[in-house]
């Protein structure tokens, strides 16, 4: 029989990301860094003018955090832990939204924090991704875990079997986020690790029954 399957994001979900992203733009890149309303478009301002950043300057940014800055992230409080757990009991992989030529950096980064995990690379909705991986790992059962809320839409929408859970660790941004349970889309919303990983554990124990 096969082993059940958990596919979880990384930013936000294992490791802190905007936080480490506003500290290195603020000491560095000239630019503030403010998300209280959950709008990223317009969360970044020039020091100097106040100004927003153009869409082409917020991605250049983002580029530039990948590139030189990935060190920078530490793990959220119990992530390590719990994606170790759940690996004992389910095939765990990494389903990231960045460019494929980080991928191999992205595994590195997540074996250096004690997390060895198959490391899936996508751009854009990740309900299409999340399917070729359901249709190459074939697995008894899936759960699906993000801290977006249009992502568990597109899975919801291409693979409706897959469990969902919405989850954000990072409190910068948990609370300005929509949420995906609200709208439907995913069956829970549990931004800790420590309640998560019982939750999750629940689910796969209700697998091996």
């Amino acid at each position: 029989m096969t082993r059940p399957l958990v596919i979880s994001d990384c930013d936000e979900v294992i490791l802190h990301m905007v936080a480490h992203f506003k500290d290195w733009l603020e000491e560095s890149q000239g630019v503030n860094f403010n998300i209280d309303d959950g709008n990223f478009a317009k969360a970044l301002t020039w020091q100097k003018s106040g100004e927003f950043l153009e869409a082409n300057d917020v991605w250049r940014m983002l580029g530039g955090f990948f590139d030189t800055e990935m060190d920078r992230q530490l793990p959220i409080a119990g992530a390590v832990e719990s994606i170790n757990a759940l690996s004992e009991y389910a095939d765990v992989v990494i389903l990231t939204n960045l460019v494929d030529k980080r991928r191999d950096h992205r595994a590195e980064q997540l074996a250096g924090h004690g997390i060895h995990a198959e490391v899936y690379t996508n751009q854009g909705p990740k309900g299409p991704a999340l399917q070729r991986i359901i249709e190459e790992h074939a697995p008894s059962r899936a759960i699906f875990i993000d801290d977006l809320a249009q992502h568990h839409a597109s899975v919801a929408e291409t693979v409706p079997s897959v469990m969902r859970l919405h989850m954000c660790g990072e409190p910068m941004i948990a609370g300005a986020i929509d949420c995906a349970h609200k709208a439907g889309h995913a069956d829970a919303r549990i931004d800790r690790w420590s309640d998560a990983l019982p939750w999750l554990m629940d689910r796969l124990e209700e697998e091996r029954v």
